[in-house]
């Protein structure tokens, strides 16, 4: 599994919001800019954040970007996954149940299952208040 431009700029946009989450609504123009990255490619990323209780959107002359919960009660994985859709490490298991006419005898999808197990595990235990932090060990039962 690779994690796409998006999902990358994704988090630093989420970030960068949680670090100057103080000034109200932040706008595009000035994550872009902080961020180094396009604003037009930030626009791209918003509509599908929107939909994951991630951001709060207000419109006109003060408008600009919030987040929507607490950098502490926002995950790397919910993040991920909104931008990305599925973080599965091998296509065959994108679907539940899965579909695959090998299932049922593959030696390698219990390797794709723990390693699947292990990622969510992991991204699902870090949250944006832990990364702004410097802190991005694995929480909970060892990784």
């Amino acid at each position: 599994m690779k994690i796409s431009t998006k999902g990358r700029y994704a988090l630093r946009m989420l970030l960068d919001l949680a670090q100057n989450q103080g000034e109200g609504y932040v706008t595009l123009k000035d994550i872009a800019a902080r961020q180094e990255i396009s604003k037009k490619y930030l626009e791209q990323i918003v509509p599908l954040m929107n939909g994951h209780d991630l951001l709060i959107t207000n419109r006109g002359h003060q408008g600009g970007y919030r987040l929507a919960r607490r950098p502490e009660e926002t995950t790397v994985g919910e993040i991920l996954r909104a931008v990305e859709g599925s973080l599965k490490p091998v296509a065959c298991m994108e679907n539940a149940p899965n579909r695959c006419a090998r299932c049922s005898f593959c030696l390698t999808l219990p390797v794709w299952t723990e390693l699947d197990r292990v990622m969510e595990r992991y991204l699902d235990s870090i949250t944006l208040q832990n990364v702004l932090d410097g802190d991005v060990r694995a929480r909970g039962e060892q990784a």
